[in-house]
């Protein structure tokens, strides 16, 4: 290959007019960070993936562990065994500041160039898409609720209102970016634990301890529950594979444990601790109002006067974490070869976010459309995630960002036609797995039928993965690219 034809495949690799500072809007997407542009600790992303999971969806998921049937021990362990797969977004975050770009231009090394192009305009974009609009669910639920106390009882116009305008100061936080973000969140992380702690100070009294499901579970019907209530903890965690995004600009010395560290406890410690909050508070109040809404749960348990404040938590709290998925989001148009500015694409994210959130908020309740998604994101999620993890292991943390931008022919990364076949095959082998292990309301494949509705859909779908991409890799399939 030619220099002139490596050169122009080059992505710009400093933009020297730009600064990383939350005062202004940033302009680089998915640009190569030169070493003099890096900056940052590792521990500074504990608190970027705190604030975002310090949440009332935490309560939702917690609440459906108790509604499944389980005892409060069960799904307290549960609850634990369903946060260990944090530790994933950990490992493939350090990918981030080796390449020094966006994550969905680094899995180009797992998928080839034209293969990664198409798995994120068909996953990458959805997974965004449904956490932005769970999330701003939440938000309107609770805002119109609180709107509707001070009468304003319109049932429409009035959560599509507090959607609007959640959604407009989220997608600024994304304009403004990784600066914005990394600042901030030390400040939200902080005021966040202050209100969800005081809602569980005065949850605590009021609940059972000595709590039984009305109908014990055993055999089947237990494992069936406890891997059912697993999947929907365990979603959360591996849809994040845009941990690499916000890990980045760190120097490219910065030690791999420390990152490991910092995203996957700040991830993990507020999910186990407000989930466990959540199946408390299903034990405080009837089932009844559970299946009005943790919102109208919530408002039971609580002094009247606290209520707006517990809005001002769940509204903070969406906008630090939506405006982290449309900022990570913005980049993937661009990775896919859309010649389009990270600022208007974030728009575009936000702008199809908030339609699906209005669809949602006229056509179900908060619980079950968070049970439900965060079920069907799993037969894409755990492959995706799984197969990045191995790739960042395989390649021992080590990644060419100038070779990922390398889309000629003769690039490495463009394997058979542009797509790596050890990839490809398993994700779709992976995904396949997934389907058939899954048992939801509306779907349940044949083996989960089999197996009494018992959901192995992640440990399955990630076995299928990691193995076949481990020994294809490393076969002739693997080619040039290979780790």
């Amino acid at each position: 290959m030619s220099k002139t034809t490596f050169d122009e495949a080059k992505p710009p690799i400093t933009q020297p007019a730009f600064v990383d500072t939350p005062t202004h809007p940033e302009t680089r997407g998915i640009e190569l960070i030169a070493d003099s542009q890096r900056h940052g600790r590792a521990r500074d992303l504990f608190a970027v993936w705190a604030a975002p999971n310090v949440s009332i969806l935490n309560f939702t998921i917690g609440a459906t562990m108790v509604l499944l049937g389980l005892e409060l021990w069960q799904a307290f362990l549960v609850i634990v065994v369903g946060s260990l797969p944090w530790v994933l977004p950990g490992i493939i975050a350090v990918a981030g500041p080796s390449a020094g770009t966006s994550g969905s231009v680094i899995t180009r090394a797992i998928y080839g160039i034209m293969g990664n192009k198409v798995l994120i305009a068909l996953t990458g974009w959805l997974i965004s898409a449904v956490y932005l609009a769970l999330n701003w669910l939440a938000s309107s639920f609770m805002g119109a609720d609180l709107l509707g106390q001070w009468g304003l009882t319109d049932p429409v116009v009035v959560p599509i209102a507090v959607t609007v305008v959640v959604s407009l100061v989220t997608v600024l936080v994304a304009v403004y970016g990784h600066a914005l973000i990394l600042r901030s969140y030390q400040y939200v992380t902080g005021l966040l634990l202050i209100i969800f702690l005081a809602v569980v100070a005065f949850l605590l009294p009021q609940v059972r301890w000595d709590y039984q499901a009305p109908v014990p579970l055993e055999g089947v019907g237990l494992w069936s529950a406890m891997t059912i209530g697993f999947t929907i903890l365990a979603s959360t965690p591996l849809s994040y594979v845009n941990s690499p995004d916000i890990a980045r600009y760190l120097p490219r010395s910065t030690k791999p444990s420390h990152i490991i560290a910092a995203t996957a406890l700040g991830g993990a410690l507020p999910c186990i601790f407000f989930t466990i909050a959540g199946a408390l508070l299903a034990t405080a109040v009837p089932a009844e109002a559970l299946g009005a809404g943790v919102e109208v749960a919530l408002r039971e348990t609580l002094p009247v006067w606290f209520a707006p404040i517990l809005v001002l938590g769940v509204l903070l709290n969406t906008i630090s974490l939506n405006g982290m998925t449309t900022y990570t989001s913005s980049m993937a148009l661009q990775a896919i070869g859309i010649p389009i500015r990270r600022i208007p694409s974030a728009i575009l994210v936000g702008v199809i976010g908030t339609a699906l959130t209005i669809y949602l908020v006229l056509s179900t309740n908060l619980l079950d459309a968070v049970n439900l998604m965060l079920q069907f994101l799993i037969i894409v999620s755990a492959p995706t995630m799984a197969l990045f993890a191995t790739d960042v292991l395989l390649r021992r943390f080590r990644y060419d960002g100038l070779e990922l931008f390398d889309e000629t022919p003769r690039g490495r990364f463009w394997y058979h036609g542009g797509v790596s076949l050890p990839g490809a095959i398993a994700m779709i082998a992976a995904a396949i797995t997934a389907a058939l292990c899954l048992s939801t309301e509306v779907w349940s494949g044949p083996i989960a039928v089999a197996l009494g509705y018992v959901d192995l859909s992640v440990p399955a779908s990630m076995i299928v993965a990691v193995v076949l991409y481990t020994v294809l890799v490393k076969s002739p399939l693997g080619g040039k690219g290979r780790p």
